[in-house]
């Protein structure tokens, strides 16, 4: 814990015309948050926060609420900046063709301790070449568009948040205010970010590696959009309320009412990964619940889940979560 004022890290938000308001708000409360306990334990404010634009004055954000924002030169003047978070929203895309804003957040990554984006906020850093070669992610809905227009980038579209170096970057909204407690607890420890947790009435805080999404509902989405065809959603439910059971390609074939050769080929061009995989995905999601909602001891959850022995569960848990269950437990 910072013992004096000299000791504080100034925090700067970027905002710019359509930030989504939440990706701006969220992690300022966050370390605000931060600053209340510690203060309140005797302590100095660890963060000073700043909210900034190019320009400075009323920025609009895209829920139509204007902030009152200082102009970059004056807010930050010859202070090091020690985080900088790049909110997302629809005026991104007008955002990261400003060259003096692109120009100015590459350059901050030269003796800014840790630069983090915040949903689309990873255009703008992906704009900088900044994320070149490096893992990122952001809003589940974005990742394709990222991948797209930035190939040289290994996006992830999985993860709540993920931290590459000194370079943070997380999906949509609330995980914003993952992200920024991840950062308090990589300031200030553990004992810190949960106290901020509860002050916020969120929990602490969701593994990094969690899912953006549950499987199911992604699974009933994509039959939503037309991306698969409408049997796959029964077929999905199916597949949830039999999880202990004979989950093949044999007998999802069966069940979907398709040659199982004809079922693999169609069912992973239309939902973009194998029958295998999704299966292993909604049991994972049964064994969530499971770890959340009772103290059934995790053998006995590998049994009721499909995945019979408690090692392949923990294979599957970690790769899906990036976590163990234990772990995933103790948070949740």
């Amino acid at each position: 814990m910072p013992k004096a004022k000299a000791n504080q890290r100034l925090v700067v938000l970027l905002a710019f015309e359509g930030a989504q308001l939440l990706d701006v708000a969220g992690p300022v409360q966050t370390f605000a948050s931060a600053n209340e306990i510690v203060k309140e334990a005797g302590g100095f404010a660890p963060y000073r926060l700043a909210i900034v634009s190019r320009r400075g004055g009323a920025v609009r954000t895209s829920a139509g609420l204007p902030l009152l924002i200082e102009p970059i030169r004056s807010a930050i003047s010859k202070a090091r900046v020690d985080t900088l978070i790049i909110p997302g929203g629809p005026g991104v895309e007008s955002a990261l063709k400003d060259r003096w804003i692109v120009n100015w957040v590459c350059r901050q990554f030269s003796t800014t301790r840790r630069i983090a984006s915040v949903c689309t906020g990873a255009f703008l850093l992906a704009e900088t070449g900044l994320l070149n070669g490096r893992r990122a992610t952001t809003h589940w809905k974005s990742c394709s568009r990222l991948q797209e227009r930035y190939p040289d980038i290994q996006v992830d579209r999985d993860p709540i948040y993920l931290r590459e170096g000194r370079i943070w970057t997380s999906a949509g909204v609330t995980a914003g205010i993952d992200l920024s407690l991840a950062l308090v607890e990589d300031d200030l420890g553990r004992k810190i970010a949960m106290q901020v947790a509860r002050h916020l009435v969120v929990f602490l805080n969701r593994p990094g590696g969690q899912s953006q999404f549950s499987a199911p509902l992604e699974a009933q989405a994509a039959a939503a959009d037309g991306n698969a065809p409408n049997h796959f959603a029964p077929l999905h439910s199916w597949i949830a309320e039999h999880v202990a059971g004979d989950l093949r390609v044999e007998r999802l074939a069966e069940q979907a009412g398709m040659a199982p050769r004809t079922f693999a080929r169609v069912y992973a061009a239309r939902m973009g990964m194998t029958p295998a995989r999704m299966v292993e995905r909604i049991r994972i999601e049964a064994v969530r619940r499971m770890l959340e909602e009772s103290d059934t001891p995790i053998k006995r959850i590998a049994v009721e889940c499909g995945f019979r022995q408690e090692e392949r569960l923990r294979r599957a848990f970690a790769r899906q979560v990036g976590t163990t269950p234990m772990e995933y437990r103790a948070r949740f």
